[in-house]
């Protein structure tokens, strides 16, 4: 019988006394119980969930493309009749999939869910975008999670910022971040604070100046595969992936990548993945690797990547990026030794002189 006297109220229940019932499980043992159904520590695993947000009348705005940074124009109704046919492979796969569906009118790049929240075996990280025309999407994912029950472990806070597309397990001990323009140092140590607490290594490694996300440039395949961008992905991480395991495989053309995302595939599975329709080349080489691939077209949300194509911008971005290079000056040389250069008849606007080959890296391009 409880025991009513407030005199002793450690013999209450509610104090600890007789009926106390202790919180015994980790929140990972509650997810499935008194939270949602959720949680990962894998990249390769078969995929059980999804959280997409379907395109809609915000991308009005890409009619100025360049101020809600995307390539070109949408058409919204193809665009959104290709996300249909992405979700329906979600679901031909065998996996669920959970909409974020805003009440207003959300901003642009809102379906690029991947960006916006990172999942641990406890929850979920919420990010924080790099870019004032991104920021707020986060409130839209993190509405979706509490709906489906799915705890938020972390908002990253301060002046961190974090995006989900720069962070992958590599084991279920351990997961690599890549620090870059879209998740910086403080990022990365409000990710490492929360993932040591549970247990889990962080291995954080640089970003080339030119990248977007981790993602970008490494994917997981299977249980010791993965696939790798030639020069983007740095040495630490190729290092990190071999000391888990993995074998490291590199696109042997990147022509398809670049101008078609060949690159920007989804792991649905052990060795089976969900690629954009269109890349024979990449395609085949996948398929040599015992790789199944399941296509969709996605050349119109393509148009959404962020890049920038205005030769006036690019022309000031390699201007930063060669003066960064001549105010620091890491080496003088004393002697110029004299080159033999080779380049495809597709390159364009290289310039030669009796000394070097010295192009401001804004006027090249390929044909």
């Amino acid at each position: 019988m409880q025991n009513s006297d407030r005199t002793r109220p450690h013999l209450m229940s509610a104090y600890g006394g007789d009926g106390w019932q202790p919180r015994s499980r980790s929140l990972a043992g509650e997810l499935r119980n008194i939270w949602g159904t959720g949680g990962m520590c894998s990249e390769w695993e078969p995929v059980k969930a999804v959280l997409l947000h379907r395109p809609g009348a915000e991308l009005a705005a890409s009619a100025d493309p360049r101020s809600v940074q995307i390539v070109a124009p949408l058409d919204m109704e193809r665009a959104q009749l290709q996300h249909d046919l992405m979700a329906q492979a979600y679901r031909d796969a065998g996996a669920v999939v959970h909409y974020v569906d805003p009440i207003h009118t959300p901003k642009p790049n809102q379906m690029f869910a991947a960006d916006l929240m990172f999942m641990t075996p406890e929850g979920a990280i919420l990010a924080r975008p790099a870019s004032d025309v991104r920021a707020g999407e986060e409130r839209e994912v993190a509405k979706a999670l509490a709906a489906l029950g799915i705890p938020i472990v972390r908002s990253i806070s301060g002046r961190g910022t974090f995006e989900g597309a720069d962070a992958m397990w590599l084991s279920p001990q351990k997961v690599i971040v890549g620090r870059g323009m879209r998740t910086n140092a403080e990022g990365v140590r409000q990710i490492r604070t929360v993932l040591s607490e549970m247990g889990v290594e962080v291995i954080d490694v640089d970003m080339p100046v030119g990248t977007m996300h981790l993602m970008g440039m490494l994917r997981i395949v299977g249980e010791n595969l993965a696939l790798a961008w030639p020069v983007r992905l740095v040495y630490a991480a190729v290092e990190s992936l071999a000391e888990e395991g993995f074998d490291v495989a590199f696109l042997p053309d990147v022509d398809e990548a670049i101008h078609n995302a060949a690159f920007n595939f989804v792991t649905l599975g052990p060795r089976k993945i969900l690629m954009p329709a269109g890349n024979p080349i990449t395609q085949a080489f996948y398929e040599g690797l015992d790789i199944d691939c399941v296509t969709t077209p996605t050349d119109e949300l393509f148009k959404a990547a962020a890049r920038e194509t205005d030769p006036g911008a690019r022309r000031k971005q390699f201007g930063e990026i060669q003066k960064v290079l001549h105010d620091d000056l890491p080496v003088i040389f004393l002697i110029e030794p004299a080159y033999t250069h080779v380049w495809n008849k597709r390159v364009k606007g290289l310039i030669t002189n009796g000394i070097s080959m010295y192009s401001p890296w804004w006027a090249v391009w390929k044909e």
